[in-house]
């Protein structure tokens, strides 16, 4: 708690840690679990290991539950009061009220309320490098390294060619990122093969490109931003 903070007005922020905490320990524990079961099967490919543990949140219906019995759900969970804040610089979807702070609460708005490539591809800029290099700072999680590549390929634009290799440089710094790369399928390491195409060519370092900086200003930064794409294609193993 920090100094001066009301006690009374701490205890809700203690509890939302604490619960996206025990949601993050489920996670790991469960997609653990679903790994050695998938050993155990002797599963024939990646991919099937892949789809087990991804399904690993999945619970199978009680009898109750295939009687046709109707339920009452709210149809969409990530829905905003009516009242919502202003859209942000960065379009992203309106039914997220605020971003997310733990991995519990990212894995929530990632798989619920992100629809599109592109609605998560701005959720990724408008998160940043620094926070999510913080949010998964012990371990990005079974799966999202090889879909935030894909994603990133697929809708970079040449303005964003800094902010993506910051999100890249912080997730290279996250817990058993050497694994999870080792993990990526054939697919998702196409994926960052084309991503770092794109940073490496001419359109993708239009990032500053219309900004009133001395020349040898912008020949340093795009030199820096070159080593920084060679450094990063080693340690996500691209060629």
């Amino acid at each position: 708690m920090e100094p001066g903070m009301d006690p009374a007005g701490a205890f809700p922020v203690l509890e939302r840690e604490l619960r996206a905490a025990l949601a993050e320990d489920e996670r790991r524990q469960r997609e653990g679990e679903a790994k050695l079961r998938a050993l155990r099967q002797g599963v024939p490919d990646y991919g099937q290991f892949r789809e087990i543990v991804l399904a690993s949140h999945l619970k199978p219906l009680e009898k109750k539950d295939r009687l046709g019995q109707r339920r009452n759900v709210l149809w969409n969970p990530c829905a905003a009061p009516a009242q919502t804040a202003p859209a942000h610089a960065v379009d992203i979807p309106q039914e997220l009220i605020q971003l997310p702070g733990t991995a519990a609460e990212f894995h929530r708005d990632w798989r619920r309320c992100l629809k599109s490539g592109t609605d998560k591809y701005q959720f990724l800029l408008e998160l940043g490098g620094e926070a999510l290099g913080r949010i998964f700072q012990a371990d990005v999680g079974f799966g999202l390294l090889g879909e935030f590549l894909t994603v990133l390929a697929e809708n970079i634009h040449p303005g964003d060619r800094a902010a993506i290799l910051q999100i890249l440089q912080s997730l290279a710094g996250t817990g058993r990122f050497g694994l999870n790369v080792a993990l990526l399928s054939h697919a998702e390491k196409e994926s960052s093969q084309d991503l770092f195409r794109k940073l490496q060519s001419r359109d993708g370092q239009a990032a500053g490109q219309g900004e009133a900086h001395p020349i040898e200003n912008h020949l340093e930064k795009e030199t820096e931003e070159e080593r920084t794409v060679v450094e990063l294609m080693k340690r996500y193993q691209v060629s």
